[in-house]
């Protein structure tokens, strides 16, 4: 067997066997495949997609690439939540304390961000204290007693993913169904839960551009979950607008506190409710309308708030920053942007407002970059908005940047007026399952 084969096969869309994709995978991890010929078979992927059939093997040789975690010692269901990324997105820390306290066990690891795209492990390392590695013993401790926990991806899961995806970054080969399925996938399965939810982003602060692309990623990723013996879901959200008011890491988690104590009902509030419905649904706790009304229950009886603070606890931070969001560092400057002329607003560029969030401090540009936590935007106004001139559109904050002109000026280049009324997407477009 060699590349030079394996790779001829898939150029002229011939199917590959499971052993043959488990030699190239495997001979990358172990270095006997050099980056030349596997960014070769990458690019021939590229124009001539793999089968669901290839799909769901080379996700599955990607998955033993490395740990698999037993969560057979937790007790109950486990149903883990995947968000395909978006700008303002803080849905894990609101949905996993609803779950917790409806009875679910909700086994959560995320990542941190990179570039105009937030991560939910730099979020929560905004709360004093708060430990993102846990021993595994730890980890499964913390979610029998409290429901929920949510920690840092362990550096020995699907390491076939990590060199993948970092020669697809730098050869072009990102933009690929299959491949995007494979490495979600593999690190989902990887991580033991039962049931899968898969929240697919759609617009401009997506990946995925369009809708029917966002459809095909979410049917592959659904099969293939499905064929893992996993009860699997996908919902196709909206990211043509930032989600929430919030984007920055401290401002999303007061964000989440003020959804989970009833304080802010929008369209974020609606996207939590059906997603941790959806969760629900597939741990077995009974009907989607009996779901969703237990997760309004969760929030409206002050338990879900009181649930997030019982985990940031025992993750060792600082409880009462979530039961008081005053504590919170207040960032020491701010600026305004302001609209120079009226109408509605029928457009926000949701990837334009995570880079000009970036420039206020609150992302990496690379891994080794210190992220000002207290830095961000807060949105005052939304798509389908009406406003006239002078008004406030959003307010950027920093501690480190003390000139936010450039930022500013970014913000506001991302906010599209019109003199009509727009229509208003849902921020839920499809379920697939």
């Amino acid at each position: 067997m060699n590349a030079v084969d394996i790779i001829t096969k898939t150029k002229r869309k011939e199917r590959l066997t499971k052993k043959e994709i488990d030699w190239l995978i495997n001979g990358y991890v172990e270095g006997t495949i050099p980056d030349y010929q596997m960014s070769a078979w990458l690019m021939a992927v590229c124009f001539n997609p793999l089968s669901d059939t290839e799909t769901l093997m080379l996700t599955e040789i990607m998955r033993d690439s490395g740990d698999k975690l037993d969560l057979s010692s937790i007790e109950g269901v486990t149903v883990d939540k995947h968000s395909t990324g978006g700008i303002g997105d803080k849905t894990s820390l609101i949905i996993a304390p609803i779950c917790a306290v409806c009875g679910l066990k909700v086994p959560k690891m995320s990542g941190r961000g990179l570039g105009f795209t937030g991560g939910t492990i730099d979020k929560l390392e905004s709360i004093d204290g708060f430990k993102v590695n846990v021993e595994f013993k730890d980890y499964v401790d913390i979610i029998n007693k409290n429901g929920a926990a949510i920690i840092a991806q362990s550096g020995h899961l699907v390491p076939a993913d990590k060199k993948l995806y970092a020669l697809r970054d730098v050869t072009g080969t990102v933009d690929s169904i299959p491949l995007i399925c494979s490495s979600i996938m593999s690190k989902k399965l990887a991580t033991g839960a039962d049931c899968l939810l898969l929240d697919v982003k759609c617009g401009t602060g997506a990946f995925m551009k369009n809708q029917d692309d966002a459809r095909q990623l979410a049917e592959l990723m659904v099969q293939v979950g499905k064929k893992a013996d996993k009860l699997t879901r996908a919902m196709i959200t909206d990211m043509n607008q930032p989600l929430g008011n919030a984007v920055g890491n401290a401002l999303e988690v007061i964000e989440a506190c003020n959804i989970l104590s009833g304080k802010q009902k929008d369209r974020l509030y609606d996207l939590c409710i059906q997603l941790a419905a959806n969760m629900l649904e597939l741990g077995g706790k009974g009907s989607y309308e009996k779901c969703r009304r237990a997760a309004i229950e969760a929030v409206d009886s002050g338990k879900a708030l009181q649930k997030l603070a019982d985990i940031v606890e025992a993750q060792g931070g600082k409880k009462e920053m979530i039961l008081d969001t005053s504590l919170f560092p207040t960032p020491v400057y701010s600026r305004e942007v302001k609209t120079n002329c009226g109408g509605y607003i029928c457009g926000i560029n949701s990837e334009e407002i995570g880079m000009a969030a970036l420039m206020t401090g609150a992302g990496r540009k690379s891994k080794e970059d210190t992220i000002d936590s207290s830095a961000g935007i807060i949105l005052q106004k939304h798509v389908g908005d009406k406003i006239h001139s002078g008004d406030t559109i959003m307010t950027l904050y920093s501690s480190t940047v003390k000139d936010l002109t450039a930022a500013a000026e970014r913000a506001a280049k991302a906010v599209e007026l019109s003199a009509e009324i727009p229509n208003v997407r849902s921020v839920v477009l499809e379920v697939v399952q």
